[in-house]
């Protein structure tokens, strides 16, 4: 019998917003179906139904013509539906082969069977190009490496119901060559796959057809083949964004060195050099394990130097810890938000004050008043879609997490020379992403220096004034915006 899944008339309200409302689709066998639609549009919420994470108000859930009443985690494994999140959910202090087989490790004689455990861990890891190994702690990985231990596990246990939630948002071109080959082995077995992601070409590249959502509504289900990437924009955001990087009203003045960086050297990267003028947006390239975070991070004071010097405005500095740099007037927005960007179970309030809390204190006490602007001025800025700055930040959608990120560091109460952003625009939809493009040019535009680093090579070359490539924690290489075509770019990348 052919699988399929069907959701029928699905509704889900939070206090003050309609998440899902009468959600009605089927997905095929052998299909990838995917998901679009602006931060905050539903798509996360309703993969948190098929997974029995949250329970619908009304509607059904029918898999090859069977409803299943998916009430928990445990009754959608049950029912053969596994979702990849967008917000990795794994244990940091135990290994990759621990993670993957968390939920029914073999055994043998009533002990986990270490050897069977390391050897199909092995496998997949194998199959999946990775260069470490089963008993590499999962903490202690990059990010990448990270989504792509999530990825096995879902594979691992083979569902005929798989969902990605934003699975390439941090992987390089090489991770995503080895998913999207792995996607295609499951339509070939007949899974029925469904697909979320806010990068357009992998939607025309991999999915044949696409529902598309907006405010918790469904605006219109089609075939991929029969639409364009300008139609879909329309459907989602409502309007039509025009050429995204084409349009940006960019900064032609770049100053003085405002931060200068000799020689800096610790366990992950070595004898790392560049500038960076005021006025400049400069990006940083390179494949996962680059080296490209590990530097921001040093910079910041977040990693210990063991050798180099940081100058800024011509002046060294000791970058002994975070808040030191932000003292020297250097702000970072993390790659990672849910570990190191946000306190999930703050508000958006709390999270976007929390660097100015000085600057908003009236004698011994906060000044409300003043934190809640703050607070609103980011909501309205980057379109935050909550009902209230009082939600808690870790019930947002990932999208809108990382707006809060962006809104801590850009608020009228900042004033920071160097602006550090790695992956700002990680998991947010086409329309936010052109908004938050401008805003990187403003702040260029203000003076300030801007570091971007980014998974998606077309965004690093088009919003940089330079690009510096890392390969393996050193500098290969430095180009301006005109010498970096992906092709030279991943050159200097892969280079030995």
């Amino acid at each position: 019998m052919e699988r399929y899944l069907e959701v029928n008339n699905i509704s889900k309200s939070f206090p003050g917003v309609k998440a899902l409302s009468n959600i009605s689709f089927r997905a095929e066998s052998g299909t990838v179906t995917a998901l679009l639609g602006e931060n905050g549009a539903g798509k996360s919420t309703l993969l948190k139904v098929l997974s029995g994470v949250l329970k619908p108000e009304e509607g059904t859930v029918v898999i090859s013509g069977k409803e299943v009443q998916v009430q928990d985690t445990h009754a959608a494994f049950e029912a053969g539906i596994s979702i990849i999140y967008q917000e990795r959910q794994l244990i940091p202090m135990m290994s990759v082969a621990e993670n993957i087989f968390l939920d029914d490790a073999p055994s043998k004689n009533g002990f986990v069977d270490r050897r069977t455990l390391r050897a199909e861990t092995q496998k997949l890891l194998d199959k999946f190009e990775l260069p470490f190994g089963p008993d590499e702690l999962v903490g202690r990985l990059p990010v990448a490496y990270q989504q792509m231990v999530e990825i096995m596990k879902a594979y691992r246990r083979d569902a005929d119901i798989i969902a990605f939630d934003e699975p390439t948002a941090p992987l390089t071109e090489k991770e995503i060559k080895i998913l999207f080959a792995i996607i295609e082995e499951l339509k070939q077995q007949g899974k029925v796959i469904l697909y979320v992601s806010h990068r357009m070409n992998e939607i025309f590249q991999i999915t044949d057809r696409i529902v598309v959502f907006k405010d918790g509504q469904m605006v219109t289900v089609v075939n991929t083949a029969d639409t364009t990437e300008a139609e879909l924009i329309k459907a989602m955001v409502g309007r039509d964004i025009g050429d995204t990087y084409n349009k940006l009203d960019r900064n032609t003045e770049i100053g003085d060195v405002v931060l200068e960086v000799k020689g800096l050297t610790n366990d992950v990267i070595t004898d790392v050099s560049f500038e960076l003028r005021k006025g400049e947006v400069l990006g940083f390239a390179g494949l996962v394990g680059a080296g490209r975070t590990e530097t921001m991070r040093a910079i910041f004071g977040a990693d210990k130097i063991t050798s180099g010097e940081i100058l800024i405005n011509g002046k060294p500095v000791k970058m002994s810890s975070p808040k030191a740099a932000i003292a020297s007037r250097i702000a970072l927005c993390p790659e990672d938000r849910k570990e190191q960007g946000l306190i999930l179970k703050q508000t958006i309030r709390s999270n976007i004050s929390m660097p100015v809390l000085s600057k908003i204190a009236k004698g011994p006490m906060l000044s409300r008043r003043k934190e809640k602007a703050l607070a609103d001025e980011a909501v309205e800025k980057y379109d935050i879609r909550t009902p209230s700055i009082e939600k808690i930040a870790g019930e947002l959608s990932g999208g809108n997490q990382q707006k809060v990120i962006l809104g801590r560091w850009t608020s009228s109460l900042i004033d920071v020379d160097v602006l550090i952003l790695d992956e700002p625009t990680k998991g947010i939809d086409v329309g936010a992403k052109s908004e938050i493009y401008q805003t990187i040019c403003d702040l260029a535009k203000q003076g300030k220096g801007i570091i971007l680093i980014s998974s998606e090579l077309t965004e690093v070359i088009n919003l940089s004034d330079r690009v510096i490539v890392m390969h393996n924690g050193r500098v290969t290489g430095t180009m301006t915006r005109d010498e970096a075509t992906e092709e030279n770019v991943l050159a200097l990348a892969m280079q030995d």
